[in-house]
C-alpha cells in the first residue's frame, strides 16, 4: 500500500504500478514462487482441481491483454459520470474476475480499491480499506461476485460493496477517536508520574507514530542518549503504557499494546 502511495506521485494507477505493486507483495510472501510482477501466461481458475469442475474460469490467455486493456481504460474514464465509490466497486469486480496473476489476486485486489480512492482524492489517505468487512461477509463476498459473472446481478453487488464502505468508514472514524482519547489519556498518566515526565513524553510522541520500538531506534531519532532512553522505557513499563515482547536482555523491543490493540482489531489474514 505505502509503495503504491509513494509511486503514484510519479505514475498513474496504471497495470504498469498494478504489476510492481505485485511484485513487490510476491516477493518474500505467500506465492513468491509464482511470477511475482507478471500478469500468468496459462490457464488459472478458482476451486476445482482443473477448468472443467472449477467454481469459476477466468478469461483465457488470449483475451486476458484485452481484458487488461479495457480495464486501465475504465479506471481513466470520466465520461460516464460514475461516483468514484461506484467506480471503485465495478473495477474490484473486473479485476477479481480478470484473475490476471497466478497468486496474489484478492490481496491486490482488495488494495486496488483504497489506491483508485486515493487516486481520485476521495480519501487522502489510506484509512479506507475494506478487507475487515469482505472477511466477516465472506459468504456473500464470493456469492456476489459470482452472481455478477453469471447473472450480471451488479445492483446487488455494489449495494453490498457500499454497506462495506459505510461500515469501514464509520468504524475507522470510531477507531481514530479511541486513538486520540488513548493518547490524550496516556499523556496524563505520564504527566502525572512527576520524574523524568519531559522525557517520557518525547518517547510517548515518537511511538505515536511508532508503535514497536527499540532503545536504539529511539535515541536515533530523538537524539536521547541510551541510560535517559532506557530510564524513559522502564518508566513506561511501570505505568503500564509499554510492554517488552521479546523477553530478550540485548535488542528489546518495546510495544506500545493499547494502540496497538486498536489498530489491528479485525486485521487477521483473510483467505484466498
Amino acid at each position: 500500500m505505502t509503495y503504491g502511495l509513494e509511486r503514484m506521485k510519479e505514475l498513474p494507477l496504471s497495470l504498469r504500478l498494478i504489476r510492481e505493486m505485485h511484485e513487490r507483495l510476491l516477493r518474500d510472501g505467500r506465492g513468491a514462487a509464482k511470477n511475482p510482477g507478471e500478469f500468468h501466461t496459462t490457464q488459472n481458475w478458482i476451486g476445482g482441481t482443473r477448468p472443467g469442475n472449477a467454481i469459476y474460469v477466468p478469461p483465457p490467455v488470449s483475451e486476458l491483454g484485452a481484458a487488461l486493456d479495457a480495464f486501465e481504460k475504465f479506471m481513466h474514464e470520466e465520461e460516464s459520470g460514475l461516483p468514484p465509490l461506484v467506480k471503485a466497486g465495478l473495477l474490484h469486480v473486473q479485476f477479481e474476475s480478470m484473475h490476471p496473476f497466478l497468486d496474489g489476486n484478492g490481496r491486490l485486489g482488495r488494495l486496488l480499491i483504497t489506491l483508485f480512492l486515493c487516486a481520485q482524492r476521495v480519501v487522502h489517505m489510506p484509512l479506507l480499506y475494506l478487507s475487515l468487512f469482505f472477511k466477516t461477509r465472506r459468504q456473500d463476498y464470493y456469492r456476489l461476485l459470482q452472481e455478477v459473472r453469471e447473472r450480471g446481478a451488479w445492483e446487488a453487488w455494489l449495494e453490498f460493496f457500499l454497506e462495506g464502505v459505510a461500515e469501514t468508514a464509520n468504524r475507522a472514524f470510531d477507531a481514530a477517536g479511541r486513538i486520540v482519547a488513548l493518547f490524550r489519556e496516556d499523556r496524563e498518566r505520564i504527566a502525572a508520574a512527576g520524574e523524568r515526565a519531559g522525557t517520557a513524553l518525547r518517547v510517548h510522541e515518537l511511538l505515536q507514530t511508532s508503535p514497536y520500538a527499540t532503545q536504539k531506534m529511539i535515541s536515533e531519532r530523538t537524539g536521547l542518549s541510551h541510560p535517559t532512553v532506557n530510564a524513559a522505557l522502564s518508566q513506561l513499563e511501570q505505568i503500564g503504557i509499554l510492554r517488552e515482547v521479546t523477553g530478550r536482555k540485548r535488542e528489546r523491543v518495546y510495544a506500545y499494546r493499547r494502540y496497538l490493540d486498536v489498530l489491528g482489531e479485525g486485521a487477521e489474514p483473510l483467505p484466498r
